[in-house]
């Protein structure tokens, strides 16, 4: 395994496709005060800075802090940069997630796993279908995202949800129903973010614990941009194909293909679809079809 952190912008040659993943920044003009609505930790954990262009959840031993999007979106490709927790941030979880409700929600998830100082992050990523998870694959990064701002896109239409880093995809969930594998595609989500204490489970399964003396906790976030399908009282804004974008159909292609495959091959640290010891009644069914390279 190449080892996480190595540097800001690694070069690869993958199938015989060179490519270059690139760190730097992209600029949208979306103000988070436009999309966002703060729902925990408004007091004094949660804000919202520079007139609308930084936010910042804190996390302390009094409160975490949380934002949700304004709008609900049938199908939509999500873009936010993110600086996460510098430091020793063993305990702390930063999320962002699409997600609706009810006990057979869809959820499309972000996760950033906290650590030591000096110790990398962890990625971890999950699809919901009709309430049911246990979809996870994780993976370590191969820069210091506490460092500077990198974009992370959900990508999500009915061919496929697509987690993308820097504009490389990571992981691909393909819509098969055809071989009656649940896809989300009836329920329209919100865009949510939280910086909260995970301390039980989410470094070294609960074994290191937050040390407070470090808190504040803050992530900041900037550069929101949402190319979607809005959903208001049953209407999806993406009616008619004038009113979609490129987004709506994009599949990966070969090239992509095997850039996930360079991703999973080097940073993959957990892939459900191998999980056997956990899942002993057998591997979900999608495992043994083509959603991994």
């Amino acid at each position: 395994m190449v080892s996480a952190y190595s540097s800001s912008n690694v070069s690869a040659v993958v199938l015989g496709f060179v490519f270059m993943i690139s760190t730097s920044m992209v600029a949208f003009a979306d103000k988070f005060y436009q999309d966002f609505y703060i729902t925990w930790g408004g007091d004094y954990h949660a804000k919202m800075l520079n007139n609308g262009d930084l936010l910042t959840l804190s996390l302390d031993n009094v409160s975490g802090s949380a934002f949700e999007s304004y709008n609900e979106y049938l199908y939509a490709k999500i873009d936010i940069q993110i600086k996460l927790v510098p430091g020793n941030s063993a305990g702390t979880v930063t999320t962002f997630y699409l997600s609706s409700t009810g006990s057979s929600h869809d959820e499309i998830d972000f996760e950033f796993l906290g650590n030591v100082t000096g110790k990398p992050y962890i990625l971890h990523t999950n699809v919901f279908c009709q309430g049911k998870g246990n979809r996870e694959q994780q993976f370590y990064l191969w820069f210091d995202p506490t460092a500077d701002f990198h974009t992370y896109s959900i990508l999500w239409n009915p061919q496929n949800i697509v987690f993308l880093v820097d504009d490389l995809p990571i992981r691909q969930f393909k819509n098969q129903e055809s071989y009656g594998i649940p896809f989300p595609k009836n329920q329209a989500m919100r865009l949510y973010s939280s910086l909260w204490n995970a301390d039980n489970w989410a470094t070294r399964g609960g074994l290191v614990k937050i040390d407070w003396s470090q808190s504040p906790f803050t992530a900041s976030y900037t550069n929101f941009n949402a190319d979607a399908c809005i959903w208001s009282y049953g209407t999806s804004s993406c009616e008619s194909n004038s009113n979609k974008g490129a987004w709506y159909w994009k599949t990966l292609n070969y090239a992509d293909q095997g850039r996930i495959q360079w991703v999973q091959k080097n940073y993959m640290i957990y892939n459900y679809c191998t999980d056997t010891k956990r899942f002993r009644q057998g591997i979900a069914p999608e495992c043994y079809l083509t959603n991994f390279p």
